[in-house]
């Protein structure tokens, strides 16, 4: 059999191309040969010049204007064919000589060459020999012993040279051609075949071969006619031969002239495309079919078969039937072909019978069948024990694995170049699912075991091929797409395949297939400051409002819906700057794997990749990040990865793994290789695009004493220093700060002019600025999520979302575009965090009155007065600190003073040294001043509070009183002229509330309780809901003033030398309690007359009448003005005094003592109110109008001495 077969082959003449003279380089014969074999199909019109006719010709009906010869190149030669007789096509007709003269210099020697090969082709009736690239001495030889040169000239003119030859040759063809059919019509011949010579030499054979004789000729001649391009003249002897095979009963010659009229028909009438026609071709060739069958049965006791007949007639007929509309002929031809493959004797016929049942097979579509088929090849190849036949197979064997989805990728780049993302083409509501063939299409689990045993096929016939590349590609994809159904041995035993495979390839050898480990994209852990990139708005001067993200988080939840699911995040490299991409390698196999070197695969050359070690043991996977610099702007394109691993450098693409795990996510794959390490679910992750952009300034900013949290204790103001570097390669032009996040108003002051003065900030420039922070106070909440609170366990960890955000905005300079125009790069976004961890520091465990039950000293610093005019001492009395007050009050029982407790502990692990003040009003005749100075602040001594301890702190209340007793305060309670529910009572009462919540608050600001610690911690202690708790019950007796205020004044010599008694109280029976008892500092002596004033004040804003009464008490609490037993005598009117006082002004009432006996003494004075308002009756919580209303003042101590 002869490979290449069609109906048309008959036609064709047979010319055999050698190569001769010396060595003829392989790139130089491959140009020669085809430029000779470029003349395939030669124009009989074209012969004209080189034809002449020495007879008549016997082609009558040659189509000189339409015919054509056609030749068929045999390059290096060919075995003679014992059916040259029966079929003239099988003839050599003709021999070509290729030389290459300067590898060849002696033309003498090459025509003799020449002369020998073309003896070994007797059939030849032509013979040319070409000499190439001649030498100008060779030119000029007058012996060229035939040979034809070619002399060095351009591709055009050696075309056109040859083609000239060529033709000369056609021409000589066909006047050989024609003299053989002169000859063989005149003389007759002698045809013989195989099967000939195979039979009998009886007297009956003798005479049957006789008869038969004729009807040959006849079939050889109309061969030669259609060698000559004349179908007309070749129908007519096939018919003939025909005729005369049918009566002799000449069934192989009747079969091989039957064939011949088909080829001449369809020569005749080829480029046709004829329904009649293809009918007819398929009747005549169905019965040459059934004549080679007869033929034989009838010959199959010989030696020899023409079965090959049978089966070249049907591969020509399927060959010509070929396209998809008659695919099942088609198919039953060629299957039908394949069973008569068991009846050839020769292997080579059956390997060429294969071979074309798997072309026909691929050209018709049916790829599974070709592959089959081709593998039957691979096997005949692999019977064969020479690296050439294992070489042929390894050839043959990487056809069909298209067909068995195992192809190499070197082989199906366009269609790795084509296969789209999973999912990237899907709405959003099938964002989830990919095309099924697409996967498919890539891996078919149901061909597992097919694919492992053609590509081991190829492992091993690549290793006796000796090609170390195909057997490393082989054991790799065998390795990566059959792991889980290769035992832990046949693992290793790839590995070492693989291993040997790449110690015979050289040093950084490439291979289109990747093996182990799979690679698949994990993430994009960028850096802040890539993601903060802002795009500048040039017709704006705050281009980054509303052009950059609003927080320091790359995702939030609320953005508007409707976006496609299958956009890719965009995302902007800076140049220069470095980037990392994570990404995870798993191994499932048995052995330990190495991974020499990976980085990432980079197509648009704008990126340089960092390569990484990594060792990955058996059944594991592990992440890795690979980092890179962009070194140009545009954008960039990042497939997969670069493996550098069993001796091979391979790349790994994202996409690939992508669809292997989709593949097995759908049942369609036999394993995922991550899941069988123990990594996590498969989540496709899309690579981004990106873009790099020009070199950007970089603010690095670090907070001076460490990044970690800083921690304050509640109500701490502390500065914080913040250090900014510009780390790029860009200098800083423009600045902004602002806050963001939660808690914003923590954050006091920044120092702006510092950080503004630097600018602009050079690559390498720092400037250090100050924040001023104030640590808020803790909720109930808060305390509670820190779980104890106990000290030994404090929350020393910011919590997340609660703490404000410096963002700090910047860009670089403009650039000139070469149009003149300036372009603005973008700017970018520097969030630092303020990462505030607020600890529960010093604690108010509760505030509260003060019960008088308990003990108390004063020092008369607590209660001196403001007022200049009222002093009685001169500066050295201020000296006098040891005089007090006691608690008691023989008189009345208390002296009723209001004191507010506060209840401190220090629950911390630090000493803190508590003051508290109180802010006074300097206009205010009853304010309060600390001793030293003259500041508007009252304060108690400092006091420390250590680790676990706890303090009492007490504020007296008496100087808090508002000036005026105003009726608005009690107009809830008493009512008004307007009815209930009128507008007016309605706005009077809010204004009486309002007013009165104002006086609150303005109390409870005034007291402040201010904490130190170390060096640079201070804080204010939040006291304010807890001090309106306490007074919340008494405020109306603090806040208000007493209707009258006594005091009494000593005087001596006209200046005054007492003291103004506080304030007093008005009540019904008892003493207030906000009363207090002032002391005259200087003693006074016995038996002297002493002169005295007391002073009465109205703090209202009526008129009051009343009827005044001055008393005095010694230490026993007896009555000193007794008139039976008097200790203590006096001048001027002490009882029953009528006394009627202005609104807001005062009035004085002079007397005169005289004491008989040393001691202490108390004066206190008393009145009855006449014709008390509602106001004084609701002042004093009278329970009936006729209740009369009693004040009465503090008491006044003296202290008599006696005389020497």
């Amino acid at each position: 059999m002869e490979p290449g077969l069609s109906i048309e082959s008959g036609s064709a003449i047979r010319v055999v191309v050698l190569p001769v003279g010396g060595a003829i380089p392989p790139q130089c014969l491959r140009d020669y040969a085809a430029l000779v074999a470029r003349h395939a199909r030669v124009d009989l019109a074209s012969l004209r010049p080189y034809y002449s006719e020495h007879q008549k010709s016997p082609f009558a009906h040659q189509p000189w204007d339409t015919g054509c010869l056609r030749l068929k190149f045999v390059l290096g030669g060919c075995v003679p064919s014992p059916w040259e007789d029966f079929q003239s096509s099988r003839k050599v007709l003709a021999v070509v000589g290729i030389c290459h003269l300067p590898s060849s210099p002696d033309l003498a020697k090459v025509a003799a060459d020449f002369l020998d090969a073309a003896r070994t082709y007797p059939s030849a009736l032509v013979t040319r020999c070409f000499a190439f690239c001649p030498t100008d001495a060779q030119l000029l030889e007058e012996n060229k012993d035939g040979i034809i040169m070619f002399p060095p000239s351009d591709q055009k003119s050696l075309e056109l040279h040859m083609l000239t030859m060529i033709q000369d040759l056609s021409a000589s063809l066909l006047m050989e051609f024609e003299k053989w059919v002169l000859r063989a019509e005149s003389t007759g011949t002698i045809l013989k075949t195989p099967l000939d010579s195979q039979s009998s030499l009886g007297s009956e054979e003798v005479i049957k071969a006789k008869k038969r004789r004729l009807g040959r000729a006849q079939k050889i001649i109309g061969d030669y006619c259609l060698l000559a391009g004349s179908p007309a003249d070749a129908n007519a002897h096939y018919t003939t031969a025909i005729d005369l095979a049918r009566l002799t009963g000449d069934v192989f010659w009747h079969a091989g002239a039957l064939e011949g009229s088909v080829c001449a028909l369809v020569v005749d009438r080829m480029g046709q495309s004829d329904p009649v026609l293809e009918d007819e071709v398929k009747y005549r060739y169905y019965t040459i079919i059934q004549l080679y069958r007869r033929a034989t049965l009838q010959d199959n006791a010989q030696r020899v078969s023409p079965v090959s007949f049978e089966l070249e007639a049907a591969l020509k007929l399927a060959r010509y039937l070929c396209r998809r509309e008659v695919a099942k002929e088609v198919s039953d031809l060629l299957m039908g072909a394949a069973d008569g493959a068991k009846a050839l004797i020769d292997a080579s016929d059956r390997l060429i019978l294969y071979i074309e049942i798997a072309r026909l097979f691929g050209s018709l579509g049916y790829k599974r069948k070709a592959a089959f088929f081709s593998r039957q090849v691979a096997q005949l190849y692999l019977q064969q024990d020479n690296a050439y036949a294992a070489m042929s197979a390894m050839q043959v064997l990487t056809m069909t694995t298209n067909a068995y989805h195992v192809q190499s990728r070197k082989t199906s780049r366009h269609d790795h170049a084509t296969v789209k993302e999973p999912g990237a083409s899907n709405s959003n509501t099938d964002s989830g699912k990919a095309h099924p063939q697409c996967v498919v299409s890539l891996f078919e689990s149901q061909w597992s075991t097919l694919q492992m045993v053609v590509l081991r096929e190829i492992l091993m016939s690549s290793i006796r091929a000796a090609d170390p590349l195909t057997s490393w590609s082989a054991a790799a994809r065998l390795l990566r797409s059959f792991y889980p159904l290769i035992t832990p041995a046949g693992q290793s035993g790839l590995a070492s395949s693989l291993s040997n495979s790449a110690d015979r390839l050289p040093w950084g050898t490439r291979c289109a297939d990747p093996c182990l480990p799979f690679i698949r994209l994990h993430s994009l852990p960028f850096h802040p400051s890539q993601r903060e990139i802002v795009k500048r708005n040039p017709h704006k001067k705050e281009w980054w409002i509303g052009a950059g993200p609003s927080g320091p988080f790359i995702y939030t939840p609320f953005t508007k819906g409707g976006t496609s699911g299958s956009s890719k995040q965009e995302i902007n490299w800076i140049v220069g700057e470095p980037v990392q991409v994570m990404i995870e390698l798993a191994n499932p196999c048995s052995f330990d794997l190495v991974v020499e070197s990976i980085y990432l695969s980079v197509h648009s050359g704008n990126f340089d990749a960092f390569p990484v070690t990594v060792n990955l043991p058996a059944n594991t996977s592990k992440l890795v990040l690979l980092s890179g610099i962009p070194t140009q702007v545009g954008q960039v394109s990042i497939p997969g990865c670069i493996v550098h691993s069993f001796g091979v450098i391979t790349e790994h693409l994202f996409k690939e793994v992508d669809s292997l795990l989709l593949g097995a996510a759908q049942g369609l794959v036999l394993s995922d290789p991550f899941r069988c390490c123990g990594s996590s679910k498969f989540k496709s992750v899309n690579f981004p695009n990106i873009t790099v952009v020009p070199p950007l300034p970089l603010l690095v900013a670090n907070v001076v004493g460490g990044d970690g949290s800083i921690l304050l204790y509640e109500g701490e103001i502390r500065d914080v220093l913040i250090t900014l570097t510009n780390a790029g390669t860009m200098p800083v032009e423009e600045a902004n700060i602002a806050l963001s996040g939660k808690n914003q108003d923590s954050v006091i002051s920044i120092a702006h002019s510092t950080w503004k003065s630097a600018l602009p900030m050079k690559p390498g420039g720092e400037v250090t600025f100050k924040v001023t922070l104030r640590a808020w106070h803790l909720s109930l909440t808060d305390l509670e999520s820190d779980g104890s609170r106990s000290p030994a366990n404090p929350r020393r960890i910011a919590r997340e979302g609660i703490n404000p955000f410096l963002n700090i905005h910047y860009a670089g300079p403009s650039t000139n575009q070469g149009s003149g125009e300036v372009s603005l790069p973008p700017g970018r976004r520097l969030v630092v965090p303020l990462n505030i961890c607020v600890v529960q520091g010093m604690r108010l465990v509760r505030a509260r009155l003060l019960s008088m039950e308990i003990p108390a000293r004063f020092s008369e610093s607590h209660l001196k007065s403001a007022s200049d005019k009222d002093n009685i001492s001169n500066g050295s009395d201020m000296l006098h600190n040891d005089i007090s007050l006691l608690k008691i009050d023989p008189y009345k029982g208390s002296w009723g003073l209001r004191l507010l407790e506060l209840e401190l502990f220090n629950p911390t692990d630090v000493v803190f040294d508590v003051d508290v003040s109180v802010q006074l009003d300097g206009t205010n005749e009853k304010q309060m001043l600390l001793p030293e100075d003259n500041t508007a602040d009252a304060a108690c001594h400092k006091t420390r509070i250590d680790r676990d301890y706890s303090a009492r702190v007490l504020i007296p209340l008496e100087h808090f009183k508002l000036p005026v007793l105003d009726a608005s305060f009690f107009i809830k309670e008493n009512g008004s002229d307007e009815p209930m529910g009128s507008k007016a009572a309605t706005i009077a009462e809010k204004n009486a509330k309002a007013e009165l919540n104002a006086s609150i608050s303005n109390l409870i600001s005034k007291i402040k309780v201010r904490w130190h610690s170390g060096r640079n911690s201070s804080g204010e202690l939040n006291i304010k809901d807890a001090i309106q708790a306490a007074l919340q019950a008494s405020i109306l007796d603090i806040l208000l003033p007493d209707p009258l205020t006594f005091s009494f004044r000593l005087a001596k010599d006209g200046t005054m030398t007492g003291d103004d008694s506080g304030h007093s109280a008005d009540e019904n029976v008892g003493p207030s309690t906000g009363e207090s008892v002032l002391r005259c500092k200087d003693p006074i002596s016995a038996h002297e007359m002493t002169h005295m004033e007391v002073q009465i004040r109205n703090n209202t804003k009526e008129i009051i009448r009343m009827n005044l009464s001055i008393s005095c008490k010694d230490v026993a609490g007896e009555n000193c003005f007794d008139e039976n037993s008097a200790t203590v005598l006096w001048a001027g009117v002490l009882s029953d005094i009528q006394l009627e006082v202005p609104p807001l002004q005062e009035v004085v009432h002079p007397f005169s003592v005289y004491f008989l006996v040393p001691g202490d003494y108390s004066l206190q004075s008393s009145s009855v109110i006449i014709d008390a308002t509602d106001v004084l009756r609701a002042r004093a919580k009278a329970e009936s109008p006729d209740e009369p209303i009693l004040c009465r003042g503090s008491p006044f101590h003296i202290h008599v001495v006696g005389t020497e």
